[in-house]
């Protein structure tokens, strides 16, 4: 059929609505509890948001409203999918994935963070990805280790 007798404006308008699919990873998808359940979540938003996409009657505006969604839909169901939920850490004091580690810099500034899965990883809100410079290189150290990083050093204080 011509897309002269489709409600769409052009063959070119309806491609512009498939937006690439986000970036996966190419580390093993660990995730801590609450970073499976804040992945469930927004699964469960694209899902929502694609639905009231869809209730759109205008064509164009439908594909408009719901390429986001659909992209975050496959996202957030891949992440699921390849999701491998890790044990809370040992309470050793050797830091491992999901520890919170406490820290100073040479500089004099002290930070604490929690190692988390990339998805759940945001340094604003105190958690860091595992597989980050920093994180990868505190792990499997203890209170009292120095890292160098960088040129800089990081003394650990406490694993909690």
């Amino acid at each position: 059929m011509s897309v002269a007798f489709t409600k769409e404006d052009s063959a070119e308008t309806a491609a512009e609505t498939v937006l690439p699919d986000r970036v996966i990873s190419p580390h093993p998808n660990l995730v801590t509890e609450a970073g499976l359940k804040a992945l469930e979540l927004q699964l469960r938003l694209a899902r929502e948001a694609c639905e009231a996409a869809n209730a759109v009657e205008d064509i164009n505006e439908r594909r408009r409203l719901s390429a986001s969604p659909l992209r975050d839909v496959r996202y957030f169901a891949e992440r699921i999918r390849t999701a491998q939920l890790m044990p809370n850490p040992p309470a050793n004091g050797i830091v491992a994935f999901g520890s919170l580690v406490t820290f100073s810099r040479d500089d004099g500034r002290t930070q604490q963070f929690r190692i988390v899965g990339e998805d759940e990883a945001d340094p604003a809100a105190g958690s860091m990805s595992y597989v980050s410079p920093v994180a990868r290189a505190l792990m499997g150290k203890t209170a009292g280790d120095v890292v160098n990083l960088g040129g800089r050093e990081i003394e650990i204080i406490e694993v909690g």
